[in-house]
């Protein structure tokens, strides 16, 4: 053994040689091996390929530099958590070729837009970003409603990845615009991965709003509605993307609604199937807990009492 060892330093080539080798060795052991085991490519139990549709947006998305501007993960910090939802999960990604989590938010993140807003909002705001936000510095994509998609296209493309797709599916692009795949897009980012509960300060339902008619409050709660809650429900209550506030018709049942129940609609958002005061909500209104403190949102309901009936 002292032989050996003498020659290997006496011979450096031979030295580097048989260090690589044992170091690469243990780089495709230890690294390069597992990549290519199952264990490593987890898939979501909900996670789907994507339908022509939404491949078809997700071409358009990346076309646009979408990704230029906004992130698709949440990292698993606080601050992050509280305003965009779950932390995001590798097996989210199975899917995804290339990734698109960025590196930029110049705009928000959209891991998990999918199903916060109903499709008219998203159609409404990549046309005009600005009526929604007026400080948004995002471009219009209003050209999007001019633009059919060829279905060839996305045949080749949906081939090129290995994702499966029906005659249906490619027959259903018929008449299909550019608009309507990159919302399609938008409504399955992040859906895969399950929700936590709402983490918002709520109300109890049977709560009064301790700033019910005070001119103060109402003023505070009209500029909040028309911040956050106009571009959706129209710029006197009288309903657009989202209900009519002036009315009596509450989740789609008519008869009033307690404070109470109003300040943890805000707070929480309305999740499809959910029953609040004997309604049934069918989503797209996201939750401004996040957003709004308590008072805040009892300022809110303050201002649509005083619109309601009128």
């Amino acid at each position: 053994m002292a032989g050996l060892h003498e020659k290997l330093h006496t011979r450096p080539v031979t030295f580097a040689v048989l260090s690589a080798v044992v170091i690469l060795i243990g780089t495709i052991v230890t690294m390069f091996y597992p990549m290519l085991t199952p264990q490593m490519h987890p898939k979501l139990e909900n996670l789907k390929p994507y339908t022509p549709l939404q491949l078809a947006g997700r071409d358009i998305y990346q076309r646009e530099g979408c990704n230029n501007c906004h992130t698709q993960t949440v990292r698993p910090l606080k601050t992050e958590v509280m305003r965009y939802g779950e932390y995001s999960k590798a097996g989210e990604f199975a899917y995804d070729r290339p990734f698109l989590w960025g590196s930029k938010r110049t705009g928000p993140d959209l891991a998990r837009i999918g199903g916060k807003y109903p499709d008219a909002w998203h159609s409404m705001h990549f046309e005009d970003p600005r009526a929604f936000f007026a400080e948004s510095n995002m471009p219009s994509y209003g050209f999007l409603n001019k633009r059919k998609l060829d279905a060839g296209d996305v045949v080749s493309h949906m081939k090129a990845l290995g994702f499966p797709y029906t005659s249906d599916e490619i027959n259903a692009l018929d008449g299909k615009t550019e608009m309507d795949a990159i919302v399609a897009y938008m409504q399955v980012i992040g859906i895969a991965a399950a929700k936590k509960p709402a983490i918002a300060e709520a109300a109890r339902a049977e709560d009064k709003n301790p700033l019910s008619g005070k001119p103060e409050a109402v003023a505070e709660g009209k500029d909040l509605y028309a911040a956050n809650c106009a571009v959706c429900h129209g710029s006197d209550g009288e309903g657009g993307i989202g209900p009519d506030l002036t009315d009596n018709v509450w989740l789609y049942k008519e008869g009033d609604m307690g404070d109470g129940a109003l300040h943890n609609i805000i707070a929480n958002g309305t999740q499809p199937g959910r029953e609040i005061e004997g309604g049934k909500a069918k989503g797209g209104m996201p939750p401004f807990g996040a957003q709004m403190d308590k008072n805040k949102i009892w300022a809110l309901i303050a201002y649509i009492r005083s619109i309601h009936g009128k």
